[in-house]
């Protein structure tokens, strides 16, 4: 069995926490905070080197699949690492509108027809996208890393060529809307940070764990760290006030170095990373939502195909059904991206809450990666607070995971026992348990 080297390492590390926000993020907090955003952009990368040494140190300490999962139920017990899973699975179904929207927009600025084209097209990518996972049809880790070298390139050449015409004075007003705009565009901008867990779950791959998982993160955070700085101060230098109504902004820098022919390369390229990213949401979300079936934290329905080599198509098709409603109703309500950009990353940030708070309670006393742990959990826990009212939605999803935990104890509990000498049926007590619980509050 073929094992991952520090390079491979960071290279699916890059591949995860570059998604296909960056194609539309920059315009979204230009939008939001003109200029300023990039001082979000600088404060999320610098939030990043704590939060991914943290999960490094916890991937090279307890290398498991299970990823942060594992870990928030090694410190806190199930209810907790029930939580993670729900907000995980259920991401996908704010997820899935916003992503397909990111790489739509590129295909209406190209060929016209605005929101109808826009909306249109993202219905046919998340089709498509669950059509090829119910047929078990996936893409490679190649094509995989492929995508994200494609990503690397066009950051890199949207960049390099918009340079010449940068102009200083579209930094002018640079906080139109005030500081506290600067706070709601970090938190938009989750969404484009989300992912440095994902290489814990791969921890027991590599070679040397405690080496080269390390080694792998920290490469990750300098090239993750200067593309996205390097593309947000061009959305900002060069298209100025006028990206933050862009649909496509990396369109926009490359046709104004190359000419307005480019935007239909853009799109193809900007739809081919958003399947690619789509693809690997979906399939992971569905094999998710079966293993929770599986271990009880979903019901049972849930766990057909949890097992290696099948094909979670009930978990797809929930997957799937939920995220065709969600664009319906971002359709019908004429919201954009920004909406379930938000409450996406509510959920990612209740789940780095938790993974952070689980490194300070299993890392080493005193050391580096536990003081790291500690910091990340203080900033993470400010973001969550600062989400506003899309913390509801995330909120409600926990109470959902607790909710659904106890029922399913309550159940097990009211179960027969085997019959006992005298005849009696007794209910089953496990070892440990608790007491049947009263009705269910919205948090444990």
């Amino acid at each position: 069995m073929s094992r991952l080297t520090s390079v491979q390492g960071a290279a699916v590390t890059i591949g995860a926490v570059l998604g296909t926000g960056v194609i539309t993020l920059p315009a979204l907090a230009i939008r939001t905070a003109g200029p300023a955003s990039l001082l979000a952009w600088l404060a999320l990368i610098v939030l990043s080197v704590p939060l991914a040494a943290s999960f490094a140190a916890l991937g090279a300490r307890y290398p498991d699949a299970g990823g942060v999962s594992t870990y928030v139920r090694r410190a806190f017990g199930r209810r907790a690492a029930a939580v993670v899973g729900w907000c995980f699975y259920l991401a996908v179904m704010t997820g899935a509108p916003a992503a397909a929207m990111f790489g739509a927009g590129y295909v209406s600025a190209a060929l016209g027809g605005g929101r109808t084209t826009t909306i249109v097209v993202s219905g046919l990518m998340i089709l498509g996208v669950a059509a090829a996972n119910a047929f078990g049809v996936s893409l490679s880790g190649r094509i995989q890393v492929g995508l994200a070298g494609l990503l690397v390139a066009l950051l890199l050449v949207a960049t390099i060529a918009a340079v010449p015409h940068a102009h200083l004075a579209n930094l002018h007003p640079f906080a139109p809307h005030g500081g506290l705009a600067v706070v709601s565009a970090a938190t938009l901008l989750v969404w484009g940070f989300a992912g440095w867990e994902a290489v814990t779950a791969l921890a027991a791959d590599f070679r040397r764990p405690a080496r080269d998982l390390p080694r792998a993160t920290a490469a990750a955070l300098v090239v993750i760290g200067v593309l996205y700085l390097a593309i947000a101060a061009a959305s900002v230098l060069v298209l100025g006030s006028a990206a933050g109504h862009a649909q496509a902004p990396l369109a926009d820098l490359l046709a104004i170095a190359f000419g307005g022919g480019v935007r239909i390369f853009a799109a193809v390229a900007a739809v081919l990373l958003t399947l690619g990213a789509m693809n690997a949401y979906f399939s992971g979300a569905a094999k998710l939502g079966a293993a929770l079936g599986r271990d009880g934290a979903l019901p049972g329905w849930f766990s057909h195909g949890s097992q290696a080599g099948e094909v979670p198509r009930r978990s797809l098709a929930v997957v799937t059904a939920m995220g065709g409603v969600a664009l319906l109703v971002v359709a019908a309500s004429g919201a954009g991206t920004e909406v379930p950009t938000r409450l996406t990353t509510g959920s990612f940030v209740l789940v780095y809450v938790l993974g952070t708070a689980a490194a300070v309670k299993l890392l080493p006393r005193r050391s580096w990666s536990r003081r790291a742990a500690a910091f990340a959990l203080l900033c993470v826990s400010a973001l969550f607070v600062l989400a506003g009212w899309y913390l509801l939605w995330t909120l409600a999803v926990a109470a959902a995971a607790l909710c659904y935990d106890r029922y399913r104890a309550r159940q097990e509990r009211r179960l027969p026992a085997a019959a006992a000498p005298d005849g009696a049926e007794r209910p089953v007590t496990r070892v440990g348990a608790e007491p049947p619980p009263a009705d269910c509050p919205a948090s444990s």
